[in-house]
């Protein structure tokens, strides 16, 4: 797929119009383990991380799919009325309906802690659709970033006026458009914070963050994994990384990480699909 094709679409749970990519084979006619990605907060599905694991897809004969949240990108809607419950529930639907077979769910900031609570709702409600998910890859991960590094971090006058008028806007250091922040993002947020209760695992996790991240600091991604429960969790500082991560290197290891987790799911599809022999 060439990055000038148009994207499919698929109608969320809330009647936006979604659109979504997928590059490289069939999932399903293959049988390999694809993966999915979740960008972060008024990134879109073509910015240079996820383009790169499209290219990857393509190149190792997997399947990669990538979508835009509502108010993001080429999907419908606007970014005001965006809240993580509605960006999760686009991100399922794109899930069950736009990425069959096993996948490497990769989250980038504020995708991270959407895949994360993606994982956690179809464990509890549909875990078939939950053992799909064969690992979790979280870059600079964000989770409860509503709280933790919104909220929390704001001076009592921007939350005077966040109360008050229902929105502020913060500049943003990755282009013209700042960050709005919404008094709803914050406060329909906090129905899905992880980070005090944690959660559990049954998948491979490899959190990749950089130690320079002045968005995400490293210390609150140690939070995200100190709040995984699960025997394959894996925490990577990157030296001088910062919270785009989208330098050669970082990006060689995102595709290395990915693509590993990849490898050991095809693995266990081998073993599980081999004919039992006589002993």
């Amino acid at each position: 797929m060439s990055e000038n094709e148009a994207p499919s679409h698929l109608q969320s749970p809330h009647g936006e119009r979604i659109a979504w990519l997928h590059d490289g084979e069939d999932a399903v006619e293959t049988g390999k383990c694809g993966f999915f990605w979740l960008g972060g907060y008024m990134s879109d599905m073509r910015g240079g991380k996820a383009t790169a694991l499209a290219h990857l897809a393509r190149a190792r004969g997997r399947s990669a799919v990538r979508f835009d949240y509502s108010g993001h990108g080429a999907s419908s809607g606007t970014l005001e009325e965006g809240t993580i419950g509605k960006w999760l529930a686009e991100a399922e639907a794109v899930f069950r309906q736009a990425a069959p077979g096993p996948r490497v769910v990769i989250g980038s900031s504020m995708g991270g802690w959407i895949a994360l609570l993606l994982y956690r709702k179809l464990l509890a409600e549909a875990p078939e659709e939950a053992a799909r998910i064969r690992g979790l890859v979280l870059l600079a991960p964000a989770a409860d970033m509503t709280e933790e590094l919104m909220w929390n971090a704001f001076p009592p006058e921007a939350r005077e006026a966040l109360m008050k008028d229902g929105r502020i806007e913060i500049p943003s250091q990755y282009g013209d458009a700042p960050y709005v922040i919404t008094r709803a993002l914050i406060e329909e947020g906090r129905e899905h914070l992880i980070l005090t209760q944690g959660m559990d695992v049954n998948c491979p996790v490899r959190i990749l963050q950089g130690d320079a991240d002045e968005d995400v600091p490293w210390q609150h991604a140690q939070k995200t994994y100190e709040a995984l429960r699960g025997d394959d969790v894996t925490f990577t500082l990157i030296k001088g990384g910062d919270h785009r991560l989208s330098t050669p290197n970082a990006i060689m290891l995102l595709g290395e990480t990915a693509e590993a987790l990849a490898v050991r799911a095809d693995a266990a599809t081998k073993r599980q699909h081999a004919p039992t022999g006589m002993h």
